[in-house]
């Protein structure tokens, strides 16, 4: 049995699990799924100063509150800054970290500087459009199934400005176990190949890939378990 945590993704909360929980349950094993503050049901306490420290100290939370240890801790997207840095000051409490289609930084770096600029550019404009300080979800991908996209779409929130532009510091290089699960299907404006490409030539990676677009735990929940298995059982 593993215990599986998730720093979900930008936008998104523990909703966005659902079909994932009775999977990996069924097959033997734990999964939280908590959700950021100022997104989801937590949406009411989004503030201008809500940013990825927040977010790491939310997961933190949970692990410590439910005494979790040897943790399959998955970051989606921008989960990855999180859940990095949630490793990093929770070592011993991590088994290995699984990164989803997700940003996988250095120390110094926030997810605007793994960014393109005119991305950078269109988000921060959006955000003063919007209080100055709150991102609009963006769109699901284009082949998300029409039902899915339904059930999704009125659940996603704005995302806090801040969360963007916050720099993770580490103390120290990782050197636990790390996987990286590309998202084959991401189509324009990928910017999560180059965290897959350095999973490939770094040491301390295992990489795969899955035929999904970039929400696989909704549109391809059953081909995740499989790589999540496989994952555990070589670990």
């Amino acid at each position: 049995m593993a215990v599986f945590v998730v720093a979900h993704g930008a936008w998104s909360a523990g909703w966005a699990w659902k079909k994932m929980r009775p999977l990996l349950r069924g097959a033997g094993h734990e999964l939280f799924t908590p959700t950021y503050t100022g997104l989801g049901e937590r949406v009411h306490l989004a503030t201008p100063s809500v940013d990825l420290s927040t977010h790491i100290e939310d997961i933190l939370n949970v692990l410590s509150f439910e005494d979790l240890h040897e943790v399959v801790l998955i970051g989606h997207s921008y989960g990855g800054m999180v859940a990095t840095g949630v490793a990093d000051r929770a070592r011993d409490r991590i088994a290995q970290l699984v990164y989803l289609d997700a940003f996988a930084p250095m120390s110094g770096e926030s997810l605007f500087d793994r960014q393109p600029a005119d991305m950078r550019d269109r988000l921060r404009e959006a955000a003063r459009a919007n209080n100055g300080w709150l991102i609009p979800p963006g769109a699901m991908p284009a082949d998300t199934p029409q039902a899915d996209a339904a059930w999704a779409a009125p659940r996603r929130t704005p995302q806090p400005l801040k969360c963007f532009e916050d720099k993770l510091h580490l103390s120290a290089d990782l050197t636990l176990p790390r996987n990286y699960i590309y998202c084959k299907r991401s189509g324009p404006g990928d910017v999560f190949r180059q965290f897959a490409e350095r999973a490939q030539r770094e040491a301390g990676w295992r990489s795969f890939d899955i035929d999904a677009s970039h929400n696989p735990h909704i549109t391809a929940p059953g081909a995740l378990l499989g790589l999540l298995q496989t994952i555990v059982a070589g670990a």
